[in-house]
């Protein structure tokens, strides 16, 4: 399936990462509009792609584009989008962050079909999971090009998958101390590191497998009764590591839902 024509209103790392997915082999849409706030992304893409066009302006974007994606910081959303006239019946996809779908419907002001979707960058690779809200075929089918669409049925479910989306910077920061750890112990950083991530990268491999086997009986696999990993383990949730990861976790679904200021 190929769409004619798709915009984008914000040219951003995520607006990036979607069009290279898209326009991959074999290629998702004929033309792609790209607004010409950030201009060097947006020249990137255009010397890189011939089926991107850099719009004048954003309302070029959502008049040339049967279906417009929203990637725009939260900060600026409103004043950009009210500044907007959309067509009756176009696919509007939001995918500003902690923002409530009714919230973007008044912005808009006009009878459109708006989703909500959390793309990660990964969708660059065709390897991104994103959550989309509500269930939509033809979302769903866009985004399981660039990896995986989970549909969600309701906005709790919705709101629960943004906020589990915001560990990534964690579990980075955490390869990060690591590797300090052990270059500060007395290994070269950059051999530490060229331990870390394919590691980490292996254990993710192995919970993504088809069988669905559950976290909590891989966290047992791999803690031996004795050994070094149930200790890490242990002393990580003795001394507050988990529970100061679920405080973290409640704290953004309430910044998401808007139950704090």
């Amino acid at each position: 399936m190929t769409i004619n024509s798709i915009g984008f209103v914000g040219t951003g790392a995520i607006t990036e990462a979607m069009v290279r997915g898209l326009l991959a082999e074999p290629a998702y849409a004929s033309e792609i509009h790209v607004s010409p706030r950030s201009a060097h992304i947006a020249a990137t893409l255009a010397a890189e792609f011939a089926s991107v066009r850099i719009a004048g302006d954003n309302q070029t974007v959502v008049d040339r584009s049967d279906m417009v994606f929203l990637a725009i910081r939260p900060q600026i959303a409103e004043e950009v989008v009210r500044a907007l006239s959309f067509r009756t019946g176009q696919t509007i996809v939001s995918l500003v962050a902690a923002t409530e779908r009714q919230a973007v419907l008044d912005w808009i002001g006009a009878d459109i079909n708006l989703v909500q979707a959390i793309p990660l960058p990964f969708v660059a690779q065709r390897q991104g999971v994103t959550a989309i809200y509500p269930a939509n075929a033809t979302i769903a089918a866009l985004f399981d090009t660039l990896g995986t669409a989970v549909q969600c049925q309701s906005r709790k479910e919705y709101d629960l998958l943004a906020a589990a989306s915001a560990v990534m910077s964690t579990y980075f920061g955490v390869m990060e101390s690591i590797t300090g750890w052990l270059e500060k112990s007395g290994l070269e950083r950059a051999k530490g590191q060229a331990y870390i991530a394919p590691l980490f990268a292996s254990l993710a491999q192995k919970a993504n497998n088809p069988c669905n086997e559950p976290f909590s009986a891989l966290s047992r696999e791999f803690a031996t009764k004795g050994g070094l990993n149930e200790q890490v383990l242990s002393d990580f949730d003795r001394k507050g590591g988990l529970a100061a990861l679920t405080a973290a976790l409640d704290g953004v679904l309430a910044r998401i839902e808007g139950r704090n200021s």
